[in-house]
């Protein structure tokens, strides 16, 4: 997911996608204790994801933004 696009997001809609990233980043770590990981650049990916929409809540939130 891009930044840009997490920035038309509001605060709700941004923790509803953390947790569900989230959720995925525990499924993608059961997967590899298990040796299913079929695609381990996912981890990567998924965990980038939750990076860059912490980033965007905290600037938000900065910004006074509480909706």
């Amino acid at each position: 997911m891009k930044a840009s696009e997490l920035r038309d997001m509001d605060l709700k809609a941004l923790e509803a996608e953390l947790l569900e990233q989230r959720k995925a980043q525990f499924n993608l770590r059961m997967q590899k204790a298990t040796g299913q990981l079929a695609r381990p650049d996912e981890m990567t990916r998924v965990r980038r994801d939750i990076a860059r929409i912490k980033t965007v809540i905290n600037e938000k939130m900065q910004a006074g933004e509480t909706s």
